[in-house]
């Protein structure tokens, strides 16, 4: 009986073999005539067997199945460009176990054709704005070619502007894990027709240079992008209430950038928000001493003094960011608010006193009216001073328009309502 079940087995495995080959061949037949939809009918039969077959026909059959996928995706299938990946990866590790090379080439430029495949319907995906599946695409073009980190970089991208977080930190992680700096050298040369500079890889733009249509060429390094994906990870740890982990990747990045003021103001924004001003005020003033010239600096300083009260160092930042860029209107304003809201101050004590019938206290009011018209005053200069570079600004006449009206005087209130009509 044994000597039969054995016999019966071994005619069935022959039969199995020459039952593969056959369909291999019909299969191949299929591919040759473009019939993509036949190859895969085709193969199909073959699914639960083919591990037992020989490795050449192994290596046909996954061929076969990844290129009729591939085939199928190209013409509108999508979902097959996950069959043809999972197909040329079943033949790489195969090939890779074995020790041979025999499809390595011609499945290295069908991956290759796939990740670019992937870009271009992530581009068509972000026109129409899907972002989560532009996201989904580039990752799936950088899992291919691991050596373009850019698509990662954008996958990245993509998962922010479509609002998925979550993703876009998996992704902004992988980019820091991997060093990723995303700085190249622009290779750049004037359209001479145009005078606007544009930029080829250096082989054609040595060409147009050297035909005459363009000029000045010029070799450019862009940034490094390493701050900005530390950046993106502690802002998305904020933005999901992981502040001690946002401030952790800040301190983390600006230990390799410590030159870098965008990290510094976005780590200051974070204390900010967190409610600790006294931090955010010392990183404004460490900012500054890096880029003193930087009117938003002094301008924020100004803003955090003022909400604590110390007016006069409030009034000082104001004025020196008012003097690095004289059309700051904000910093106009607050500066000029800063005296309105002093002399507002002293009103309630104002009406107090102006209940009493004793004459000391007619006096204090007087002495007190003047103070607070003087301020009053004081708020205006700021803003008429601010006219000679911003005359028709409708917030700056808005304002001198009030004041001159608290102040009971006719001739600049009717001046400042004059020019709101001209402007």
């Amino acid at each position: 009986m044994k000597r039969i079940v054995l016999f019966a087995m071994a005619a069935g495995a022959t039969l199995s073999v020459a039952a593969q080959k056959d369909e291999l061949k019909e299969a191949s037949r299929a591919f040759k005539k473009g019939d993509a939809a036949e190859t895969l009918a085709q193969l199909s039969p073959l699914e639960g067997s083919i591990s037992s077959a020989e490795e050449k026909y192994q290596g046909d059959y996954y061929l076969l199945l990844g290129d009729a996928s591939l085939q199928l995706a190209k013409a509108g299938d999508l979902e097959r460009y996950q069959a043809a990946i999972s197909a040329y990866q079943s033949l790489i590790a195969m090939e890779e176990a074995s020790g041979k090379s025999r499809y390595t080439d011609q499945i290295a430029m069908s991956l290759a054709e796939i990740a670019n495949d992937y870009v271009n319907l992530a581009v068509e995906d972000q026109k129409t704005e899907n972002y989560a599946g532009a996201a989904q695409k580039l990752f799936q073009s950088y899992a291919l070619s691991p050596r373009d980190t850019i698509y990662l970089y954008y996958a990245a991208g993509s998962a922010v502007n479509g609002g998925d977080f979550g993703q876009a930190l998996e992704y902004y992680i992988k980019l820091r894990d991997i060093n990723y700096d995303g700085s190249e050298k622009r290779y750049g040369a004037i359209n001479i027709e145009t005078s606007e500079m544009e930029y080829f890889d250096k082989a054609t733009r040595d060409l147009y240079v050297k035909g005459g249509t363009h000029k000045d060429p010029s070799d450019e390094n862009t940034p490094s992008k390493r701050s900005e994906v530390v950046k993106n990870i502690a802002l998305i740890y904020q933005q999901q209430g992981r502040n001690d982990e946002a401030l952790e990747a800040y301190e983390v990045a600006q230990a390799q950038n410590p030159g870098d003021i965008a990290l510094l103001l976005n780590k200051a924004n974070l204390y900010y928000n967190i409610g600790q001003p006294e931090k955010f005020k010392e990183m404004m003033k460490d900012a500054i001493a890096i880029d003193p010239n930087n009117p938003d600096l002094h301008y924020n300083i100004g803003v955090i003094s003022s909400e604590q009260g110390n007016i006069e160092e409030a009034r000082a930042a104001y004025k020196k960011a008012i003097e690095i860029n004289p059309t700051y209107i904000n910093a106009i304003l607050n500066l000029s608010s800063t005296y309105v809201n002093e002399g507002n101050a002293l009103v309630d004590e104002m009406n107090t006193l102006a209940m009493s019938t004793k004459q000391s206290d007619y006096d204090k009011y007087d002495a007190l009216k003047e103070k607070k018209d003087n301020l009053f005053r004081e708020s205006a200069a700021v803003l008429e001073a601010a006219l000679e570079n911003l005359p028709n600004n409708n917030d700056l006449l808005t304002q001198l328009r009030n004041l001159y009206g608290a102040l009971g005087d006719n001739e600049n209130f009717k001046r400042i309502l004059s020019l709101m009509e001209q402007s």
